[in-house]
Formats: structure tokens, sequence, C-alpha cells
């Protein structure tokens, strides 16, 4: 068998190097094409970028790194829920058409240290858990260096860039990277930490049989015969738009008939969040980027599970259960159920949990782990980087301390 997989595998390895050299040699030419010098940068509020909204959504499937995010779709439902104070710093070609290149997102702090001390921090929030930027894959180092230069150059910026929820690896890092060390820009990492990630390099149709226990799936196995026998039991998956709207008010059913609800998180507590929620949804599903997931009993919902997708990733974003069915583990059902779907699909590389770290339940099912930071740029000499870097770092220990207190008392 070994021999068999060598000989089957050496033209892919091949034709994979051959691959990657033309794409090495076409990212050259075009960055060349599309030096820093030859790019020109702009400052919008989020509000002013509907007209722009069709070179944003092309930009989005040529992206260095995939951000459903900070696609228009999501960006521009969530502006009016959390968007009010945000911007972005857009990078053109300067060619004729123009090209959109480069889209950052962000907001201006003021005093985010309770100080004088404007930031500029990278536009997330709790329903956008991601922080990479669109960038142009192909000319990815001219882009985040304009990107830069403008924010550097612009009075009306802050001198201190602050990009949360930003992968530790991959091909934006490496590039930022180089642009900061080229540069001679300091900066820094806090909130570094590790969430569950969905990434099978091989045998995909047997990834939830490696990763759970032979134990816990014999009681997922018990607690669905046990379901069953109190009505009929279905799993549904969808993309259709119509079934997609049908699952996410289900959805918010089941989130605002459980604990979020009660403590009034849920997203339908908020007139503006529901809203966003819905607008997102529906944008996205008509782009075919959404699966709706969900246990039906007897045919009423209890659980349900919302799926982003964009280009080869995934975002499992949102899941709820009936808590009076806990005792079955509806949840963890749920997810098992979405694993394998995700897990079998190869036309997904990756899917990222959107979960805290350490999270009780889907770092036993996901075995891969997705690095991320919060990281911390002096873009100009006098920005007070040092400065900046002492009160994050108070800032990101008394958050950790904070959360180490609320585990402790929710148990």
């Amino acid at each position: 068998m070994p021999a068999e997989a060598s000989t089957e595998e050496a033209p892919a390895l091949m034709f994979d190097g051959a691959a990657a050299a033309v794409a090495s040699a076409r990212r050259a030419v075009l960055a060349d094409r599309y030096s820093a010098y030859s790019l020109e940068a702009e400052w919008r509020q989020l509000a002013q970028l509907p007209p722009i909204a069709e070179s944003w959504r092309e930009l989005a499937g040529r992206a260095l790194e995939r951000n459903v995010f900070y696609e228009p779709a999501f960006a521009l439902a969530a502006a009016a829920a959390f968007g009010a104070d945000a911007g972005a710093v857009l990078v053109w070609s300067g060619t004729s058409p123009r090209k959109l290149l480069g889209f950052f997102p962000a907001r201006i702090e003021r005093r985010r240290y309770a100080v004088k001390l404007p930031v500029l921090v990278g536009w997330t929030h709790p329903y956008a858990p991601f922080g990479v930027p669109l960038v142009e894959r192909e000319a990815a180092e001219p882009v985040v260096a304009a990107f830069l230069g403008f924010v550097a150059a612009e009075p009306s910026l802050p001198g201190l860039l602050l990009l949360p929820f930003l992968p530790e690896n991959g091909p934006f890092a490496a590039a930022l990277a180089a642009i900061l060390r080229r540069a001679q820009m300091p900066s820094a990492d806090f909130n570094r930490h590790r969430r569950a990630l969905l990434a099978p390099s091989s045998a995909r149709p047997r990834y939830v049989e490696r990763s759970v226990p032979a134990r816990k799936r014999k009681e997922l196995r018990r607690a669905v015969r046990r379901l069953a026998e109190m009505g009929a039991l279905l799993l549904t998956s969808t993309t259709a738009p119509a079934a997609v709207a049908t699952a996410l008010e289900d959805f918010f059913s089941l989130e605002a008939g459980g604990w979020k609800g009660r403590a009034g998180t849920a997203a339908v507590c908020r007139d503006d969040v529901g809203g966003f929620v819905r607008a997102a949804v529906e944008a996205l599903a008509a782009e075919d980027k959404v699966v709706a997931v969900r246990i039906l009993l007897d045919g009423r919902a209890i659980a349900a599970a919302i799926v982003l997708r964009s280009g080869d990733h995934a975002w499992f974003w949102k899941i709820a259960h009936d808590e009076r069915f806990a005792r079955f583990s509806p949840g963890v059902m749920l997810t098992v159920a979405l694993t394998e779907q995700l897990a079998e699909d190869r036309t997904i590389a990756q899917s990222d949990s959107c979960a805290s770290a350490d999270h009780p339940m889907i770092e036993h099912v996901w075995r891969e782990r997705l690095a991320l930071c919060d990281r911390l740029i002096g873009l100009r000499p006098r920005a007070r980087f040092r400065y900046a870097k002492h009160l994050q770092a108070l800032r990101s220990a008394a958050i950790t301390g904070a959360k180490r207190m609320r585990g402790y008392l929710c148990r």
C-alpha cells in the first residue's frame, strides 16, 4: 500500500511544484506592475462604500486570504449595528480604469487606554472575530506597503495601528512581516491564542472517527436513538436562500430561548443586531455563501447552525439548541454531523470555529488550531509606541484576568 500511494502522489507533487513556480513568477511580475509608489490610497467611512461594492466584491474573490466578514455582503449589513464610527483605507491601482487592490477597515479610537493616545484599530466586533484585511493576492507586499505608508503620512489618522484577530502565520502575516522589517516599523503581539480549526489533510471521511473518542461517539449514537424514540428525527442542510432564511429564524428562536436570551445577549434582543444578521445572511445566501444545518424533531428545530463560506474557507459562525433537550446534547450532535459534512467537502480547505480559545466543546471535535494575535504597529517615529505597548500589555492582562474570573464564578 505505501508503494502505491507514493507512485500515485509523485505526479501531483511535481505538478504542485511547477504550479507554485509559475504562480511565484506571476506574482513577481504583477508586484512590479503594482509598485507601492504607483498605488493610490484613501480613507472613507463605511457609509460611503456602497458605490464601490462591485469592485470590493471582486477584490474579495482575489484576496490573499479570504475573510467573509470583510466582504460587502456582510460588512455593509454590519455597519449600522457595529460600524457607525468605522471606515476603511482603500488601496487602488494607479491604472485607468483603476482597480481596488486593498481593503483595510478600521476605526479611530481616541482614548483606547483611558488616556489621550489615539490608535487606529482594525474593525472587528462580536459577530466578526477575524481581522485579516482583503489584499490583492498577486501584489500583496506593495499593497500592504501602500496601506502602511498612507496611514503613516496621513495627519488625520493616528500613528499607532492595532490589528486584532490577525493570523500569526499565513500569506498575509508573511507579507506584513516583510514590509515591517524593511520599513523598520516596530511591532508587538498581544492576546496570542489558538482556537479550534478544521483543516483535514487526509482521511477526510474518517475525520470524526479519528478526532472523537470511541466512547463519546457511542454516547452520541445512544442519544440519537433516544431522541428518535420521541418522534421523527431529521438532520437537514441547505444553501437555498429561502430555506436558509427559515433556518435562521429557527436559530433566532433557539438562541432567544436559551441563556443568551435570559442574559439579553441574543441577536434578537437588539433590533439593530437582529436586522444586521438577517441582512447579512440574506445577502451572503444570494451569493451561495451560507449553509444552514438543523436537527428537527417532529418538524421542530431543536438545534440550528449557520456556516458562512468564501472560496475554500468556511466559518462555523453561529449555533444554538433547545435547552429542554440538553440531556441529549443536541449541540454536540449537530456539531459532529456538521464536522462530517465539512470534512468530506473537498472544496473547503479549512473551517474556522470562530470560538474562544479552550472552548470546552469544539476543541474536542476539531483538532487543528488557528493561531491569532492582536498586532500593535508603530507607524511614525513619534507615535509613542513603547508607551502604547506598555498600556496594551496592561489592558490584555486585565481582560485575561476578567475572563478567568468569570469562568471561575460560572462553574
